[in-house]
């Protein structure tokens, strides 16, 4: 098999914002050649697929400034210094929907913009739900609401919903 390995020869962080820095590398290229890679840094994310007894599943609408307007999503977030992953899950289901679950299992991860980001998001479900109360953070506004599953997954196949953690997540465990 070809190597198709680049190799940094060095690099600068261009931008360092509270949500994502941006990165630019010169790297080497399996030709010997060089050229530079600009890229987003992450420090990873989760998204939760929570499923309540009867087949529905939770979601949320937010709105979503970079394409104004608003979006159908299931509950997600970035991970915290030093927090695990599971630990991401189970905060960010209570902050925004206020239902904690009893069961968690790992569904597996997806890179959603692997040309300009180092971004993963981890996707967990979530069962045997239970409301606690939303802690949502200063600024943040949505709208928690609950379908059947398959209409959710219509809703995937017909255009309504797009955002890509959450088309992967509701696909999941079709």
């Amino acid at each position: 098999m070809k190597d198709l390995t680049e190799h940094c020869v060095a690099g600068e962080e261009v931008y360092s914002g509270r949500l994502l820095k941006v990165q630019r590398d010169r790297v080497r290229l399996p030709d010997g050649s060089e050229t530079l890679r600009e890229y987003i840094r992450h420090t990873g994310a989760v998204a939760i697929v929570a499923l309540f007894d009867d087949g529905r599943v939770l979601l949320e609408r937010q709105h979503r400034y970079a394409l104004r307007r608003d979006f159908i999503e299931i509950p997600a977030g970035k991970l915290d210094h030093g927090e695990s992953h599971l630990d991401t899950a189970k905060r960010e289901l209570r902050e925004e929907t206020g239902y904690v679950a009893a069961d968690w299992r790992r569904l597996g991860i997806i890179h959603n913009a692997i040309g300009y980001s180092d971004e993963g998001i981890e996707l967990w479900l979530a069962k045997g739900l239970e409301q606690r109360g939303q802690k949502l953070e200063p600024g943040e506004f949505l709208e928690v609401f609950s379908l059947p599953l398959a209409e959710a997954q219509a809703m995937v196949r017909d255009g309504r919903i797009t955002d890509a953690k959450t088309v992967a997540g509701l696909l999941w465990p079709a």
